[in-house]
């Protein structure tokens, strides 16, 4: 655990303040989840919720199946991080922060597709160096009681290759099962 140099007060209604500093670090943003834990020697611990993560090894056998069936890298994100990976690097993308473009889509809901292969692709990590290797790509959020909790994404292993219609409704169809899934 890493020391901050904060201490903060509890107040009266038993609430304590995350400084600014570390909420940004942490992209902690006003109305997100904290799951509480403790530990042995009495310290608790503050982890940002992810809901999709609970379903961390159901989204890595999706991904895996995804990436066999399609022939292309299929890659799960909470709101935050890339948590399953197929048919690609895994050190390129398993729990590395997702990009500020893909978090502007999926906070717009929507989908995107670069039907052609032009030169132009969205990056996925923040670690994203501007190659582009997988200039084809399909995304689309996973949405559950109305907020977006991840997105799947499709990226072609192949430069020359498009993405069609069909990987379209695929992604479409992974992400509308895996939103279903965090209603049940």
């Amino acid at each position: 655990m890493k020391a901050t140099g904060v201490v903060r007060r509890i107040d009266d209604l038993g609430r304590v303040v995350i400084p600014k500093e570390i909420r940004k670090t942490l992209r902690i943003k006003e109305g997100d989840p904290l799951e509480i834990f403790t530990d042995k020697e009495g310290e608790v611990i503050l982890k940002k919720y992810s809901p999709i993560g609970e379903l961390s090894e159901f989204a890595t056998g999706y991904a895996e199946t995804l990436a066999k069936t399609t022939g292309h890298i299929a890659c799960i994100t909470d709101k935050d991080t890339v948590i399953a990976i197929s048919g690609g690097s895994k050190k390129e993308f398993l729990e590395q922060n997702i990009s500020e473009e893909l978090e502007k889509l999926m906070e717009d809901k929507e989908s995107y597709s670069s039907a052609e292969n032009n030169n132009v692709s969205l990056p996925i990590t923040k670690n994203d160096n501007r190659e582009r290797k997988n200039n084809s790509q399909v995304v689309y959020p996973i949405i559950s009681d109305g907020d977006v909790i991840g997105s799947v994404i499709l990226l072609s292993k192949d430069s020359g290759l498009k993405m069609s219609e069909v990987e379209q409704k695929v992604a479409q169809s992974a992400a509308t099962f895996l939103g279903s899934q965090m209603e049940i």
